[in-house]
């Protein structure tokens, strides 16, 4: 990703005529904050009309009016292409162009929700893989079959390009972006100003049967896993976490499914590898104390699981965090 100014991201967020406007507030909200207030200031956001209506109607029933046109994106080194319209109709050439372009001299692509359909209507998804809203992940897949559709995550960090589902998970998606941009404590900051979950891991399942609480088993599961999440250097087994969690091993494993949309096996993997991440970005730790109190048990074994899940190193990783170029 090129930068002009090294301290700053500049964000460009395209809005369309007939668009929801809870779609375009959801890169705002996260990128768009206060100046001087968190890791929002570190980007420079602007949003950018495409076409030629004055103001943009929305679906709400009001307009809104962009202070620039496409042209702005030549300056952005993050374009965020917003969910596109419901019954997903071709992108006008100049979008397309646009998008085209911004990504050919380095800029990061983030298609949220449909957005994914104008993204791969430019050609800029081809032979990824990639996320999108469940209900139309089949369609896009039938229009564009050099695209690897996973109709299942809440999003896909492909480096340069990154693709996500619904609303809930486009705000988890620019929040992974932020995070990989600017460190697990910024992101955390802002997800708490948001009020929303901090950090949902992009392979986690779109539909979640009941992702709050909702019986006292659910509740001593919830206990459970904010334990395991305070003793990641521990072995956990999923006996002992069910005794723990009065509940037998079935009924564990299908609680947590429930609650998590993933295996335990993923979920405590994805822990880890967070908490390991935080102490990189965070301490002067040795690799091997890193390794010990994530859970890895040796720097081989966090070394190993690291190039599976980041494509770099631990020490690559604190590196470049460190230089800003993560």
């Amino acid at each position: 990703m090129t930068r002009h100014d090294p301290s700053t991201w500049r964000v460009g967020v395209i809005a369309f005529d007939g668009m929801t406007p809870f779609h375009l507030s959801v890169p705002c909200l996260v990128f768009g904050g206060r100046p001087g207030a968190d890791a929002r200031s570190r980007f420079a956001l602007t949003v950018c009309g495409a076409g030629s209506a004055s103001p943009l109607a929305t679906s709400a029933g009001f307009g809104i009016v962009p202070g620039h046109g496409l042209e702005a994106l030549r300056d952005a080194d993050i374009v965020v292409m917003p969910a596109w319209y419901d019954d997903c109709r071709p992108a006008p050439p100049a979008l397309l162009d646009a998008l085209r372009a911004a990504h050919a001299r380095g800029a990061c692509i983030v298609a949220l929700c449909l957005g994914a359909f104008p993204v791969a209507e430019a050609g800029l998804l081809d032979g990824r893989t990639v996320a999108t809203h469940w209900a139309l992940a089949a369609e896009l897949a039938r229009r564009h079959p050099h695209v690897k559709v996973d109709p299942d995550v809440l999003y896909v960090d492909d480096g340069d390009v990154l693709t996500s589902a619904g609303v809930a998970a486009g705000i988890d998606c620019c929040l992974h972006l932020m995070r990989r941009l600017c460190g697990a404590d910024a992101a955390n900051h802002v997800a708490r100003m948001l009020v929303v979950a901090p950090h949902r891991q992009g392979g986690q399942a779109q539909f979640i049967e009941r992702p709050l609480p909702a019986s006292p088993s659910d509740g001593r599961l919830s206990a459970v896993l904010d334990w395991v999440t305070r003793h990641l250097a521990e072995e956990h087994g999923i006996d002992d976490l069910a005794q723990r969690a009065a509940m037998s091993r079935r009924n564990f494993t299908r609680h947590f499914r429930q609650a998590t949309g993933t295996s335990f096996k993923q979920w405590l993997l994805a822990q880890r590898l967070a908490h390991a991440r935080w102490m990189l970005e965070t301490s002067d730790a040795a690799v091997e104390v890193v390794a010990q109190e994530a859970g890895f048990g040796s720097a081989l074994s966090l070394r190993q699981h690291f190039r599976t899940a980041l494509q770099t190193s631990p020490a690559a990783y604190r590196k470049a965090f460190r230089a800003g170029a993560i």
